[in-house]
């Protein structure tokens, strides 16, 4: 049984739990002491060009200037046909912005201690079954679905309504719908495109901020209630009836329990599961570990046989605690939402066909992550290279 567990504490700070029969699968928090801005949209203005990197600084209105690079200009290209970098080799950043130039944007990734936040003209706009791409031309279907003759039913009911010059991504939560929710859905989000564009038109202040994206629960909840969801617990009276509304506008049926007087965090022990997120190291069943390790560029994952010495071969050895290391890093990927390059260090082995079922195996577990993963392969070094998109992102 799939649940949603919201908690919210006494500074408004909240956490949205995804469990499943007791174990906690995604866990995503909202500080109200952090500004969150990422997939909000704004009307900046171009600061300095820098030329020598092909990029720019853009003034959004908050404290730090955020960068965009040539590729967040361009526009946007299908990948299965053009080649992105062919674009950017072929043009100059100096001859498409200018300083004082006003540039619609969305932010794509937060700022740091060090950087400004990353923005981009290639604006998305998630809706519950499409994510819409004002200025592209194609359409594309997650990878998640796999039916051949449901992703040329998908096809067929987008191109058949898509308006001219805006491009789609059909997500996973569309798979088997009615083509009347879909395309209600897709025109609602394109609702918000025309109200956000309109303001954007007026160009009386810049920068400006046009579209703030919406707070944790109501993304987490548009990602979700298509994910077979049983109940939602949470523990707020102002929170209960906001869902509620929202499930009642979608015409969802999920029941909403609301427990003010307990600890929520105490049902399934989820206190403790949290705080096993952050732990460096996980044991693994047969006494093998990893440990994950995050630095700003990528995130590191090395594999140990630990306490494990096997009965048989080495080479068995190794492919036992590799196996279960692959089933425990996918896991850990989704409760964590970690996001961007991954490199795991596997105990190495010598045969190709354990690298292989390795691999396998890794990608059969990744399937059950809603996020976009994708594994390169291994290296010449034998570390494996795979990336995974953020779920808080809207990519």
């Amino acid at each position: 049984m799939k649940e949603i567990v919201i908690n919210v504490d006494v500074n408004e700070n909240k956490t949205v739990m995804l469990v499943e029969n007791g174990h906690l699968l995604e866990q995503y928090e909202e500080n109200t002491n952090i500004k969150r801005l990422e997939g909000n949209i704004y009307i900046g203005k171009i600061q300095n060009v820098l030329q020598g990197m092909q990029a720019a600084f853009v003034d959004i209105g908050e404290k730090k200037n955020t960068f965009i690079h040539i590729k967040d200009i361009l526009p946007k290209v299908d990948a299965k046909i053009e080649d992105p970098e062919e674009g950017v080799k072929k043009n100059n950043i100096k001859d498409i912005v200018k300083p004082g130039m006003p540039i619609l944007v969305q932010v794509k990734r937060d700022s740091t201690n060090k950087k400004g936040a990353r923005v981009s003209t290639h604006i998305n706009l998630p809706g519950r079954f499409c994510v819409i791409m004002p200025g592209v031309k194609f359409v594309t279907i997650s990878q998640k679905i796999e039916n051949e003759k449901e992703r040329t039913r998908l096809i067929e009911i987008i191109e058949k309504h898509i308006p001219q010059g805006i491009g789609i991504i059909v997500r996973t939560s569309a798979e088997g719908k009615k083509e009347e929710d879909i395309v209600k859905d897709m025109k609602q989000t394109l609702q918000k495109w025309e109200e956000i564009n309109k303001i954007a038109q007026q160009k009386k202040e810049i920068p400006k901020l046009v579209y703030e994206n919406s707070h944790i629960i109501k993304k987490i909840l548009v990602d979700l209630i298509d994910q077979d969801i049983a109940r939602i617990i949470v523990n707020s009276q102002k929170e209960k009836q906001e869902i509620e509304d929202m499930l009642r506008e979608n015409g969802q049926e999920i029941e909403v329990i609301l427990k003010r007087q307990e600890n929520i965090l105490d049902l399934y022990d989820l206190s403790t599961q949290i705080e096993k997120i952050g732990n460096r190291k996980i044991w693994l069943k047969c006494g093998g570990f990893i440990t994950i390790d995050k630095t700003e560029a990528l995130t590191a994952i090395d594999v140990n046989s630990g306490k494990y010495i096997g009965t048989k071969s080495l080479e068995q050895t190794v492919f036992t605690v590799n196996k279960e290391a692959s089933i425990e890093i996918a896991k850990q990927l989704r409760l964590r939402d970690i996001g961007g390059i991954i490199i795991i260090d596997y105990i190495d082995m010598k045969e190709k066909e354990h690298k292989e079922k390795i691999i396998q195996i890794l990608q059969e577990n990744l399937k059950n992550d809603r996020s976009k993963t994708q594994i390169v392969g291994f290296t010449k070094l034998n570390l494996l290279e795979m990336t995974r998109r953020h779920m808080c992102s809207n990519d």
